[in-house]
């Protein structure tokens, strides 16, 4: 039935919206459909698993994921990587801080499929066979740990900043671990790790 112009006798507000609601649904379901071509000429991926490829501590991981899939998810569900903690799930407390070439990342908002070609390091990676990352051992010495759930997030950003500033002051220390949060309030010991760890040298990963 053909539509009506909003000047013509019988068009309502309702059979407007129903129209445009349709169309609306229509396209974007043609845009998500996978293998269809999005704009610019590129494919949709998924919503279906895709093969992809990880470097986590220098190992390479080969697994199946959706592209919704977090690298969090990707390491605790699918590959038993556990030393990174999931704790807000929402990318503002830091216990879940990753090493991506370099730098710190929340792995909880982070896609695994767009991690691929990169060097991933977590806490689980800091460690030497049973020799504890220097870091690692200065929370010990200093009792920088309560709960323990921040623990390896603070300690993977503690590394990430040593390894490029080997000798940091109390501010930039602060600094560079203030995207991480303790609930139990030992900030004061994590930061005197953090600073002595600085003084005896940390070698980069």
């Amino acid at each position: 039935m053909p539509s009506r112009r909003k000047d013509q006798p019988g068009f309502s507000r309702r059979s407007f919206l129903k129209t445009v609601g349709a169309g609306g649904v229509a396209a974007g379901v043609l845009a998500k459909t996978p293998g269809t071509a999005a704009q610019g000429g590129v494919n949709a991926v998924g919503p279906g698993a895709v093969p992809i490829t990880l470097n986590i501590n220098g190992q390479t991981h080969r697994l199946d994921v959706e592209p919704r899939v977090t690298l969090l998810d990707a390491l605790r569900n699918r590959l038993n990587i556990t030393g990174v903690k999931r704790v807000c799930d929402r990318g503002s407390c830091g216990a879940c801080t990753m090493i991506v070439d370099g730098r710190t990342i929340y792995a909880c908002s982070t896609l695994a499929i767009e991690m691929q070609g990169k060097k991933i390091r977590t806490v689980d990676g800091l460690t030497q066979g049973t020799v504890l990352h220097p870091v690692q051992q200065a929370f010990y010495d200093h009792d920088g740990l309560m709960c323990g759930f921040c623990t390896p997030g603070f300690v993977t950003a503690a590394a990430a900043l040593l390894e490029k500033n080997p000798n940091p002051t109390p501010e930039q220390a602060r600094r560079a671990l203030d995207g991480n949060i303790c609930r139990c309030g030992t900030y004061v010991r994590v930061l005197e790790a953090t600073l002595n760890t600085g003084k005896k040298g940390v070698t980069r990963g």
